[in-house]
């Protein structure tokens, strides 16, 4: 009887994008034999269709933003921005499309590439279903990382199929801005899109069922948001949903009506569904190792999966539920990376928070930014979150423009800071900012956060003036004044 062939590795990765990559650096950095196997292109989700094209379309729009209210410059900024111009630059963010580059740096680092689809087929074993229809079998030695992200999830809508709706790919791929776009969906993509297209030429309507957008994040935030997309030209529309849509036929007008649930109508050239995520796990293998298709794998904080015993199987990033960020997703990389690598050497992982092997900030210090006009950044707790956990909280706001260093940035300046302390140790575990340029704010609240900093050492960490962060400053004296 023949063998069958494998090809053995120590680690196999299943998902090229960034926190695939990560894990492959570790595993390869630690002198394990690493492949990672991708269908795709290699840079994966966020390269091509979501952080870096989705940032391309949105910095000119908030500089330009920000330039309007400043004094002596050139009024042309208030004109229209180039469509054209702001599409090239983000084909240029995106590589055009094109992974060479990527490819390039998993050779330096060690890491062999293997094109195909890449499925488990059962303990330490996974299938590749190659371009040229191959199948090849592969064989870890010590472990498999599932790295496979997120999809966009799109509603059960009468005609949704016929419509050619737009997901977050649609939305920052597209060649030229919509005449009328209709955006389905309260939460970051869906803001975000709205203020890119906006400020490209689109008018946009904003339909959400909610009563108000981003609605996990502080109320102001959302707030804020709503009246600066309406200022700019954008129908925002709350407590409605869309119960069909229809394509009218391209030898008509090419239009898609949309049926709402007050019995309201809208038109419009696309239509964008920004209404959540679902995993990538429908056709991965899960089957085979016991586990539900379909669905977010669960972890531990080590991301080794919890129901398949062995030590041996890893999920990482979006796949598992626990934090939808890029940036989460490599911190969660780099942490699988240490632990396989211990596990190899036949170390038991470091238990316990704050440790090398352990994803403790998925759950204490998650940070954060909606690249909207305002920029809103947060990290940790809301205040409704904290409560709700049973915590004993104060929250402590402020206005960011009666900040000097506000109103430099930008005269008539309008933002608002909070900041959630536990009484108990007296640490902030939340805070959100939201105006121009509070972005630049998250490190230092996410430092705070991580590092449990007593609130009475802050005191002693002095902003420099004039700028926002002085806002810290000011937190600390509005506590200590209520």
């Amino acid at each position: 009887m023949a063998t069958e062939d494998f090809r053995t590795y120590d680690v196999i990765v299943i998902g090229a994008g960034p926190v695939g990559e990560n894990v492959a650096d570790r595993t390869a950095a630690a002198g394990l034999s690493t492949v990672i196997v991708e269908s795709e292109l290699v840079g994966g989700e966020c390269s091509y269709w979501a952080c870096e094209p989705s940032k391309a379309l949105l910095r000119p729009v908030l500089l330009r933003a920000d330039a309007v209210h400043i004094p002596g410059i050139d009024p042309a900024v208030r004109n229209p921005l180039d469509a054209k111009a702001v599409l090239a630059h983000r084909d240029r963010m995106s590589a055009d499309w094109k992974d060479d580059g990527q490819v390039e740096w998993l050779e330096s680092v060690g890491v062999e590439l293997l094109r195909g689809h890449g499925r488990l087929a059962g303990e330490r074993e996974v299938s590749v279903e190659t371009p040229d229809g191959e199948t090849v079998r592969l064989r870890a030695r010590h472990a498999v990382a599932l790295c496979t992200g997120s999809r966009a999830a799109l509603p059960t809508v009468p005609g949704i199929e016929d419509v050619r709706p737009w997901t977050s790919r649609e939305a920052t791929a597209a060649v030229a801005a919509p005449r009328r776009l209709a955006v389905v969906g309260a939460g970051v993509v869906g803001i975000e899109m709205a203020t890119a297209w906006q400020s490209l030429g689109s008018h946009v309507t904003l339909l959400a069922r909610e009563a108000g957008l981003l609605p996990r994040m502080e109320p102001f935030a959302g707030e804020l948001v709503t009246e600066r997309l309406r200022e700019a030209g954008a129908d925002v529309r709350f407590g409605v949903s869309v119960t069909a849509v229809r394509r009218v036929p391209a030898g008509q007008s090419d239009e898609v009506r949309v049926t709402l649930s007050d019995g309201g109508e809208v038109v419009a050239d696309e239509i964008l569904f920004a209404t959540g995520r679902a995993p990538r796990s429908a056709d991965i293998g899960l089957e085979t190792v016991g586990l539900g298709p379909g669905e977010w794998v669960a972890t531990d904080d080590s991301l080794t999966v919890t129901a398949v015993p062995g030590d041996w199987l890893y999920a990482v990033g979006d796949v598992n539920g626990r934090a939808l960020f890029t940036h989460q997703g490599k911190y969660q990389a780099r942490i699988a990376g240490a632990v396989i690598g211990a596990r190899s050497r036949g170390e038991r992982p470091s238990s316990g928070r704050w440790t090398p092997h352990s994803a403790t900030a998925d759950g204490a210090a998650v940070p954060g930014v909606v690249f909207t006009d305002p920029e809103i950044a947060t990290v940790g707790l809301t205040a409704a979150m904290a409560e709700s956990a049973g915590r004993d909280v104060e929250v402590v706001d402020y206005e960011l423009g009666d900040l000097a260093g506000a109103q430099q940035y930008r005269p008539g300046y309008r933002g608002r800071a909070r900041v959630v302390i536990d009484r108990d140790r007296e640490v902030v575990v939340g805070a959100t900012f939201v105006g121009p340029g509070v972005s630049e704010l998250l490190y230092s609240a996410t430092v705070a956060i991580a590092g449990e900093v007593p609130v009475e050492r802050l005191w002693h960490a002095v902003p420099a003036f004039p700028t926002i962060s002085e806002v810290w400053l000011r937190l600390l004296e509005a506590r200590r004044d209520a």
